[in-house]
C-alpha cells in the first residue's frame, strides 16, 4: 500500500509541475535587451498562446527555452528539470514546428518524416509505426511518395508539422503554423493541434492570427520589449483593458452636429461617419448602446442595421502594446 501511495504521490507531483517554467530571464545582444527579466509558466496539458509584435522577444524566448541560445541570467526548467544544451533526454520530449518550412527537397514525404523521426528514435523498427501515424495524422497518405516541390503550400505546412511531431513529443512548439495557407488547410492544421493536445501533448502556439489564438488557446501571454505584459484566458484579458464594444449604425442622415454630440458622450473613444455608416468605439460601460441610441433618436436619425461587437483580443493587444500584431 505504501508503494502504491508513493506512485500516486509521484504522479500527482509530476502533474502539478509546469511543462515550462521561466523566471527572470535576461538576454542581451550588446546594448540591446531582448529579454528583460521575462517570466513564463506553461501548465502541462494546455494550449498556451504566446503573442507579441515583431521584435518583442518571442523567438528569443523560445530559442532560450530550447537551449539554442545562451542567456545572461535567469532560470529555465522543462518538466521540472533544468534545460541545458546537453539535456538530451528532455529534448527528445520536445517537438518544434518552425514558421519557415524546414524539410529536405531531395526526399519524399515519407522519407522526410522518417528522417526527422530518426533524430529521436534511432531504431527503424520503432520508427515505422510512428512515421505511419504521423502520415495519417497530417492527412498525407495520398502524397507519401511526393517530393516537397510537388506539394501545395497547405500540404507543405502539414508535412512540416508531421516532421515535428512524428516522435510523439510531450511538448510541441508551433511557430506561425498557418501562415499563407488556404482556409481548408488552416482548419485541418488547427484541428490537428487540438487532437495532439487531447492526446496529452502540451502546446505552445504563436500566431499573427488573433482569431486562431482566441479559438484554440487555453491561456495567452502578451509580451513586448522582452517583458511579460499580461496573462490570462481571452475573456480575462479583455477585462484588463478600458476598451468596450464597437457599435456600428447604418444611417443615411447623420449630421455634423449629431456626430459632434456622439463624440461628446463620455464613453466614446472615437466616432466616424462615412455618409452611410456611423462607427463608434466605446470604453467599457453598462449603458453605452442605450445612451448612443438616445442621442441618435433625439436628433431624428433614421437607424438601419445596427451591430454591437464586444472587444476582441486584437483590441487588448493594441491597447497593451500600442501596436498592431504585425508591427
Amino acid at each position: 500500500m505504501a508503494n502504491s501511495n508513493t506512485v500516486l504521490g509521484t504522479r500527482a507531483q509530476e502533474a502539478a509541475t509546469p511543462a515550462i517554467s521561466v523566471s527572470k530571464l535576461v538576454k542581451r545582444y550588446g546594448d540591446m535587451v531582448a529579454l528583460d527579466h521575462f517570466d513564463l509558466e506553461v501548465r502541462r496539458g494546455e494550449i498556451f498562446g504566446l503573442l507579441g509584435p515583431n521584435g518583442s522577444g518571442k523567438t528569443t524566448a523560445i530559442n532560450c527555452i530550447l537551449a539554442l541560445l545562451t542567456y545572461d541570467s535567469g532560470t529555465i526548467r522543462v518538466f521540472g528539470e533544468p534545460m541545458t544544451p546537453a539535456s538530451y533526454a528532455l529534448k527528445r520530449r520536445i517537438g518544434l514546428v518552425p514558421q519557415n518550412v524546414a524539410v529536405l527537397n531531395e526526399l519524399t514525404v515519407e522519407e522526410n518524416i522518417d528522417y526527422f523521426c530518426s533524430l529521436y528514435v534511432p531504431r527503424k523498427a520503432d520508427r515505422t509505426p510512428l512515421v505511419e501515424e504521423a502520415i495519417e495524422f497530417a492527412g498525407l497518405g495520398d502524397f507519401r511518395r511526393f517530393r516537397p516541390g510537388k506539394l501545395s503550400g497547405g500540404l507543405l505546412r502539414r508535412l512540416n508539422i508531421a516532421c515535428g511531431i512524428a516522435h510523439r513529443p510531450d511538448l510541441v512548439f508551433f511557430d506561425e503554423p498557418t501562415v499563407a495557407v488556404d482556409p481548408q488547410s488552416r482548419n485541418a492544421i488547427l484541428e490537428g493541434i487540438r487532437r495532439l493536445n487531447e492526446a496529452g501533448a502540451t502546446v505552445v502556439y504563436t500566431s499573427h492570427y488573433m482569431e486562431e489564438v482566441e479559438e484554440i488557446c487555453d491561456r495567452i501571454l502578451i509580451m513586448d520589449h522582452g517583458r511579460h505584459l499580461a496573462l490570462g484566458t481571452a475573456d480575462e484579458l479583455k477585462t484588463m483593458i478600458d476598451a468596450g464594444e464597437r457599435i456600428t449604425v447604418e444611417s443615411p442622415d447623420v449630421a455634423d452636429e449629431t456626430l459632434a454630440a456622439v463624440r461628446a458622450l463620455g464613453f466614446v473613444v472615437e466616432a466616424s461617419y462615412d455618409g452611410r455608416e456611423l462607427d463608434v468605439r466605446c470604453r467599457r460601460g453598462e449603458h453605452n448602446l442605450v445612451d448612443l441610441l438616445g442621442v441618435l433618436r433625439a436628433a431624428g436619425v433614421n437607424i438601419g442595421h445596427l451591430t454591437s461587437r464586444p472587444p476582441t483580443l486584437n483590441d487588448v493587444f493594441l491597447e497593451l502594446t500600442g501596436k498592431a500584431l504585425r508591427d
